[in-house]
């Protein structure tokens, strides 16, 4: 039921949302340049990897040493503004047809990461990365990591079809509030490297 619910959401958004979708790809194209996608390897199910799809939010700015600047400095206002509205994770719903995704579940990390997760953090991993989660419902990027994985297991425990229509429906009004998109004085989420008991 959980897979036929992703299907036919995730085809009946990308065809409502085609025209929508497609002047936000020639904005980004118009204001970042190319490439329009973010593309990213992410930890799916059971820890496999997939490609993770959103659109770009920031530039390709590198300084002297060839690195690339601090996110703070490479992204662009049009950036913060699809961060802001989640429109750049509408991508992701083409990652939920492929079947590497689902519309609910823990939001898919790094790859990185899996090395610095305790066993009980690790169980988050027990079902598809989510859209949507019961975390990003609940604090989003407001919340510690350990709190987000927190959680993250506790769906792994409690998941059902009703709670997913549950995190479906809360999920608009988070959006809609513009809430908790990201850490106080932060762009990004800072990175996991593990918690005191795990290192």
């Amino acid at each position: 039921m959980k897979r036929a619910l992703d299907v036919v959401v995730a085809s009946v958004a990308l065809v409502v949302l085609a025209l929508p979708l497609l002047i936000v790809m020639g904005l980004v194209r118009w204001k970042l340049g190319s490439p329009v996608f973010f593309r990213q390897t992410r930890a799916g199910l059971d820890g496999e990897p997939f490609e993770c799809i959103k659109f770009r939010t920031m530039t390709d700015e590198r300084g002297p040493d060839g690195e690339l600047l601090p996110d703070t400095e490479r992204i662009t206002p049009f950036g913060w503004w699809i961060r802001r509205t989640s429109i750049d994770e509408l991508p992701e719903l083409w990652c939920v047809l492929r079947g590497d995704m689902s519309l609910v579940g823990p939001r898919p990390l790094l790859m990185d990461y899996l090395l610095c997760y305790s066993p009980e953090q690790a169980r988050r991993l027990l079902v598809k990365p989510g859209i949507s989660g019961w975390a990003q419902v609940n604090g989003r990027n407001s919340l510690s990591w350990e709190e987000k994985f927190r959680l993250d297991v506790w769906y792994v425990d409690h998941q059902s079809l009703w709670l997913d229509l549950r995190i479906l429906w809360r999920t608009i009004g988070t959006v809609l509030a513009k809430e908790d998109i990201s850490a106080a004085g932060e762009v990004s989420a800072t990175r996991f490297c593990g918690s005191d008991r795990t290192q």
